[in-house]
């Protein structure tokens, strides 16, 4: 599965919500600047390039929905940030959230019970 850019994302995060888009679709939902309609329409056939979308023809247009779910995504996303940034740890990379202050005692007291309860 490819990387992709933060622009791929975004687009992604429009699908996994539209569920099936024209790219005109997918432009009016960008927030900021938009791309030009071909700039966009080139991103989007990269992620088809990438099997990460797939699109069903109307004529001469084509409207697209994504072949890869977020979930998917997402544990494969979490996964390469573990391997490349934590050596592959777990315990490494809730240790740097509760260092940068970005999870609190609180939280990590409710994901103890979250694992607890699991098992």
């Amino acid at each position: 599965m490819h990387r992709l850019t933060n622009k791929e994302e975004e687009i992604m995060k429009i699908l996994w919500r539209l569920e099936r888009a024209f790219v005109k679709e997918i432009r009016e939902e960008l927030k900021g600047k938009k791309p030009h309609y071909n700039t966009l329409s080139t991103i989007v056939r990269n992620l088809e390039d990438k099997n990460y979308v797939a699109h069903e023809a109307f004529g001469n247009t084509h409207r697209y929905y994504p072949l890869v779910t977020k979930e998917v995504y997402r544990k494969r996303f979490i996964s390469n940030t573990l391997i490349d940034y934590y050596d592959n740890s777990y315990k490494s990379m809730v240790s740097f959230f509760a260092k940068e202050q970005k999870i609190s005692i609180e939280e990590l007291k409710e994901i103890i019970e979250l694992i607890e309860k699991e098992n």
